[in-house]
């Protein structure tokens, strides 16, 4: 009797540990994705899905609305009540890092097989104090996108831009050579570190009055001021409204303007030109690059690693690009022929050559308020570059000052 009420046991045992064995483990991405972007993703993860489904793990994604995404990855990530993992730009990365128990560190998994097959400065943005954090998934950067009907030939140097641009405008009719929105500093940044400027020297040591900072602004304002071949006041509402009414020959931009463009504009891309006023060096536009970062508090970090080693690899790459319109780290897919073939995509792939990861510091949150009001206080002459600059060193260094005070 005993020894079969103890069969009885063990064989109770034996199946519940087979029920829990076969329970699916579920790894949850959060991503900030719509329309084609969102179904690229989409159709990766099913795929994924339908080559795990005998393991028992299962991926399924949230859309995240990009304006509440930031802040909904700092207040649930650490806290243990977010994803497995997550998809963002690198520019928040170092704040997360040193906040705590948001990002593991992905140094252990990592081997050489895997750096190389990125574009090398994607994998810089996901590096912070030596340590890699996150796979690059796809990186953005402005570039020069031109009207077809109005531009036959794209520039290629700033002597040859100013000129042409001159020649395109009538300001009567307010028609503009170039348009872009040169009161942000963000687009700022590509003549900037043309000269080779920066916001940040090791340490970090905030310099944004650096005298090749200055250089820049000083360009741009003979480019808007003296040259007149921008429009003032520039938005993004006012730069598509021009290209898209065959009022601007040329706009500086990224990705997302592409979808803004009317049908009936005949457009193409170029990269951005060469600065004669800084011997020759290239406009070097700010690379955001999407990370595939695994949570810290995730309990599922091995089967979450190997999901981004999916996500970022050859084949989801070219779906990435192709269906998504994204244009991916992974180095490898711009020798697909359908990928080299596409003239938007490889012209994204030339840019990227010349351009510069947004620093991934913590340090990086405090510069947009004062280097913003620097350029609006440049770009409506109430202030010299100089000036203007020396005041949004002075806000930025307080700011920085007071977040290392922090405990």
């Amino acid at each position: 009797m005993r020894t079969s009420k103890k069969l009885g046991f063990i064989a109770v045992i034996f199946l519940f540990s087979r029920f829990a064995v076969a329970q699916p483990t579920e790894i949850v991405v959060w991503h900030a994705y719509r329309a084609g972007e969102k179904a690229a993703i989409e159709k990766v993860v099913a795929a994924y899905n339908a080559e795990k489904a005998s393991s028992g793990v299962k991926v399924t994604t949230l859309a995240v609305p990009y304006d509440a995404f930031a802040d909904k990855i700092s207040a649930a990530v650490p806290r243990g009540k977010g994803p497995d993992i997550f998809i963002y730009a690198q520019d928040r990365l170092g704040g997360w890092i040193e906040a705590g128990n948001t990002v593991e560190p992905i140094d252990f998994f990592l081997d050489k097989a895997t750096k190389d097959r990125f574009l090398p400065t994607t994998m810089e943005a996901m590096t912070y104090r030596g340590s890699v954090y996150g796979l690059p998934l796809n990186y953005k950067v402005i570039t020069m996108i031109y009207n077809k009907a109005i531009v036959q030939t794209p520039p290629k140097t700033s002597g040859e831009l100013v000129t042409l641009a001159k020649k395109l405008t009538d300001r009567t009719t307010g028609k503009f050579g170039l348009a872009y929105w040169y009161a942000d500093f963000y687009y700022h940044a590509a003549l900037m570190n043309a000269f080779g400027g920066r916001v940040f020297d090791p340490g970090p040591k905030p310099v944004l009055n650096a005298p090749e900072n200055v250089k820049s602004i000083e360009l741009l304002v003979k480019w808007f001021d003296v040259g007149g071949f921008m429009p003032a006041e520039p938005s993004t509402a006012l730069i598509t409204s021009l290209f898209n009414e065959g009022k601007a020959g040329i706009v500086f931009s990224g990705p997302w303007f592409l979808g803004e463009i009317a049908k009936n504009i005949n457009y193409g891309l170029a990269p951005l030109p060469t600065i004669d006023e800084a011997g020759g060096k290239p406009m070097r536009p700010w690379m955001t690059v999407e990370g595939v970062y695994v949570a810290g508090p995730s309990k599922h970090k091995d089967q979450a690693y190997d999901f981004a080693m999916y996500l970022t690899d050859l084949p989801s790459a070219k779906i990435m690009a192709v269906e998504g319109r994204q244009t991916p780290a992974n180095k490898a897919v711009y020798n697909d022929a359908q990928v080299a073939g596409d003239p938007v995509l490889s012209a994204f792939r030339k840019q990227v050559e010349v351009a510069i990861p947004m620093p991934n510091l913590p340090e990086m949150t405090m510069v947009w308020s004062p280097a913003t009001t620097a350029m609006n206080t440049i770009t409506h002459k109430t202030a010299l570059p100089k000036a203007a600059l020396d005041l949004a060193q002075k806000e930025l260094e307080a700011k920085v000052a007071a977040l290392r005070k922090k405990p």
